[in-house]
């Protein structure tokens, strides 16, 4: 008869034997707890990857009451920004120790992200973070009481809800002004979409910086984000020509405008001068290279699981954090002749 392989698989005393230490050290060493000497640190960490050991997520949720897992609510991840704000969540949870659970929307209304935070809940998640950028997602967040700590990305949250958002004001006009310091005095946007949070911000923006500065805002197109809805504006915008610069609602649009152009014969930024927003990896190799606003993504998830984290810990109510962007000049912006 073949003889069976019994080994047990290593425990949390076994992980304190062989480093020296109390099985409360471990502990705190697997918790991320900030009073455990570096020198200490080491030998558990030695000890874990030694013998293998992974922690009992099962048996640590029927003690703390808590499943570690995050619901994420998600929609339009086809976008760069979406996606990218997914990644960074994904990746502060899984490093503070949480799994994660995604529900994607394919259509975005009150009923969908209502019935979406339930099915969450029936999963018994510790928390949820929304990542559905649009004008109605907070008030539906707010005719739900989920009794636990939810964070919406991409706003600022209201009473009932925590945000955490990239600057879009201050994103937008660093754009605007680099444009105007340039000596553009027609500055045109093509815009996002207009039931999108940011695409809101971003006219606003736009349209707010220029007012300071004395100048016309009345050269606005709105696009859908896709580098396609970019191309077809560009095509008009090429024999219009009224404008000496634009400023772009993301970079995909971006791309679809210098396409469109450059088969016109229109150069930039010899004849016009365009900056986008978003700061996505292609970028920097489009012809030419892109000036836009960079959006951290990864800095952007962190702040959410901070969020998230002393909302479970402490029972912090819901507040406000904003991250703010970045300007990176290229070659797709000079100065008006």
């Amino acid at each position: 008869m073949r003889q069976r392989n019994e080994r047990r698989l290593p425990r949390l005393e076994d992980v304190a034997d062989r480093a020296g230490v109390s099985h409360q050290t471990v502990s705190r060493v697997i918790n991320n707890h900030p009073n455990v000497s570096a020198s200490t640190r080491g030998k558990v960490e030695a000890a874990i990857a030694e013998l293998g050991y992974r922690r009992n997520t099962a048996a640590r949720s029927l003690v703390t009451r808590r499943s570690q897992t995050i619901g994420v609510l998600g929609s339009e991840m086809s976008q760069y920004g979406p996606a990218n704000t997914l990644l960074g969540v994904e990746q502060a949870a899984r490093d503070a120790g949480y799994f994660v659970s995604i529900a994607a929307l394919r259509e975005v209304g009150r009923e969908a992200i209502q019935d979406a935070t339930m099915h969450f809940l029936d999963q018994s998640v510790d928390g949820i973070v929304v990542i559905v950028p649009h004008s109605e997602t907070l008030a539906a967040l707010a005719e739900v009481a989920l009794g636990i700590p939810v964070v919406a990305v991409g706003t600022q949250g209201n009473d009932a809800v925590s945000g955490v958002m990239v600057d879009q004001l201050r994103g937008t006009e660093l754009a605007v002004r680099h444009l105007i310091e340039q000596g553009h005095r027609r500055i045109g946007h093509v815009a996002g979409p207009q039931d999108w949070i940011d695409g809101v911000a971003r006219a606003e923006g736009w349209r707010s910086a220029l007012e300071s500065a004395g100048l016309d805002a009345d050269l606005l197109v709105e696009g859908d984000w896709s580098a396609g809805s970019g191309y077809q504006i560009g095509r008009k915008l090429a024999v219009d020509r009224s404008a000496t610069a634009l400023f772009v609602g993301n970079d995909q649009m971006a791309l679809g405008l210098l396409r469109a152009f450059n088969e016109a014969g229109v150069r930039v930024p010899e004849d016009v001068s365009v900056v986008g927003f978003d700061d996505q990896p292609e970028s920097g190799y489009f012809t030419p290279p892109l000036t836009t606003v960079r959006q951290d993504f990864e800095e952007l998830g962190r702040r959410c699981m901070d969020v998230m984290l002393t909302a479970i810990r402490e029972g912090k109510g819901p507040g406000s954090t904003v991250v703010e962007p970045e300007l990176v000049v290229r070659k797709s912006t000079t100065a008006a002749v």
